[in-house]
């Protein structure tokens, strides 16, 4: 009998400090339930406040560097260098072949390293390679000079991911990740302003317009770079911002979450291999290959695409008008991953998003009237940008395991980007680009909308089985410790739809 009671009050108390033995001491358990709540909401307004601000600017500063081709090329780049557009095209190739080839093994070194290590070194690499950019004299120049900067931009975007992925819960992700990406739809907005100044300083010190516009803006990089060894913050286990009572906090709502997050893991081979061994790793990079090609090509040729408009626009005027549709894609980008992450339908918000993009391409392909295809640039930019960071979010909350995780972010962006050597190889024809256009819409059309419809009902099926006790015979015999080993295979774990 007693022993029967010594039973009871220890799964009482394990029942009071949380789903594992090793979970840390409640800080709060001494407050009633509404002061717990308060306590957890300043604690998240301060992680957004200490994380989002900085991290985003890091990816506006990327996005700009990599795209700002785009802007260069109209500012006379492509003539004073003699680029034929194969050429051209081979310069926005590069970047791609070094920034995929490196992807998947970053957030290894982003671990290892810690990110406040690992972050603003290869900040300041990229703005090396780019301040590059604007004293080279010839095409080979210029592809060396995009090789290392895919080669050093490849750790920040699944870094980041994979890093905000371990200090929120699965519910909090999305809007996170969306905040963080918008700045990617945002550098567009601010890279055509900022293109349009720069290019006014063409012939200053005898140095053209396209060149200073990477000149100046890879040494904003360097210096951003820089002053991120004191703004980038590591892990929650080591976050020097966060307190003891915090620190806890933070881990325990991970742990709540079905997150091994903040867990001392060490790298092992096993969790290469269980992340290809993976449906879902492989699902997804057939989803997310299918919004981050068109991203690419959106990107890298909407001044194109404008200018070839039939409004006579002036390059200032074509840089000016590509920044509505980037400032109306980051609206919309945070709209979804609010939205997604109060009803956790990511694949649907990923089916209706994708339609958008369709039509928009539709309306690229099918009218010569530059107020149509001016408008369907609109409809392209809403259904590709919150999809990548609705993806991401999608895939992040679908594996857990710190390492595990990593490795899959690490292969689908990875695989992602790889495709942007298709979006550098499909825009021949101006003024009308026929094939760029269909490739895009094929992609958004079999690649992310399928790959969305497959992935839900999968997910849905699976849930089922769980939910049934289908999968419960996985932990038999098995101790606690193993059991949370199998990270988002254990049966009690549900996929986010």
């Amino acid at each position: 009998m007693k022993a029967d009671e010594e039973k009871v009050s220890s799964d009482a108390n394990h029942s009071q400090e949380g789903e594992s033995p090793d979970m840390p001491k409640d800080p709060d358990a001494h407050l009633s339930e509404e002061q717990k709540a308060e306590v957890e909401r300043k604690l998240i307004w301060r992680l957004d406040w200490m994380l989002l601000p900085w991290l985003s600017f890091l990816y506006l500063m990327a996005f700009l560097d990599r795209t700002n081709i785009g802007n260069a090329k109209i500012a006379g780049l492509q003539k004073e260098l003699g680029l034929t557009i194969p050429s051209y095209n081979a310069t926005l190739t590069i970047f791609f072949v070094s920034y995929a080839v490196f992807e998947p093994l970053t957030n290894i070194l982003l671990k290892k390293l810690r990110p406040s290590i690992f972050l603003p070194i290869i900040m300041v690499l990229w703005g090396a390679s780019m301040l590059g950019m604007g004293f080279v004299k010839n095409w080979s120049g210029l592809m060396a000079a995009r090789w290392f900067l895919g080669l050093a931009e490849a750790g920040l975007f699944p870094g980041v991911n994979y890093y905000l992925s371990c200090w929120y819960k699965r519910s909090e992700f999305g809007v996170r990740a969306a905040i963080f990406f918008s700045a990617a739809a945002i550098s567009g907005s601010f890279g055509g302003l900022l293109a349009a100044a720069i290019e006014n300083m063409d012939g200053i010190a005898g140095i053209a317009g396209w060149a200073w516009i990477f000149i100046l803006e890879g040494l904003l990089t360097i210096l951003v770079g820089i002053a991120s060894f004191w703004m980038v913050y590591d892990f929650p286990d080591q976050a020097r911002f966060l307190s003891d009572d915090d620190r806890a906090r933070v881990i325990r709502r991970l742990r709540s979450d079905q997150q091994a997050s903040a867990n001392h893991e060490s790298f092992q081979m096993t969790y290469f291999w269980q992340a290809l061994r993976d449906w879902k790793t492989w699902l997804g990079m057939v989803i997310y290959m299918g919004c981050d090609m068109p991203l690419y090509a959106f990107s890298l040729f909407l001044p194109t695409i404008i200018s070839n408009l039939g409004w006579n626009t002036s390059v200032v005027r074509a840089q000016l008008m590509s920044v509505p549709p980037y400032a109306a894609a980051a609206i919309l980008t945070v709209a979804i991953g609010f939205l997604a992450d109060r009803t956790r339908a990511r694949g649907l918000c990923n089916i209706c998003v994708s339609v958008l993009g369709v039509a928009g391409f539709a309306m690229l392909l099918g009218s010569e009237s530059p107020a149509v295809q001016y408008a369907g640039t609109f409809l392209a930019a809403l259904g590709i940008y919150p999809c990548i960071a609705n993806t991401i979010t999608w895939v992040a909350n679908n594996v857990e395991g710190v390492y595990k995780r990593g490795v899959v972010l690490g292969f689908v962006i990875g695989w992602g980007n790889l495709n942007g050597i298709v979006s550098s190889n499909i825009y021949f024809h101006d003024p009308r680009y026929p094939e760029g256009h269909g490739v895009i819409a094929a992609y958004l059309a079999l690649f992310l909308l399928g790959g969305s419809v497959l992935m839900t009902i999968l997910l849905r099926l699976e849930n089922r089985r769980r939910q049934r006790g289908e999968r419960d015979h996985w932990v038999e015999g098995l101790s606690q410790t193993e059991i949370e080993k199998l990270g988002d295979q254990r049966p009690d774990f549900l996929y986010t739809v």
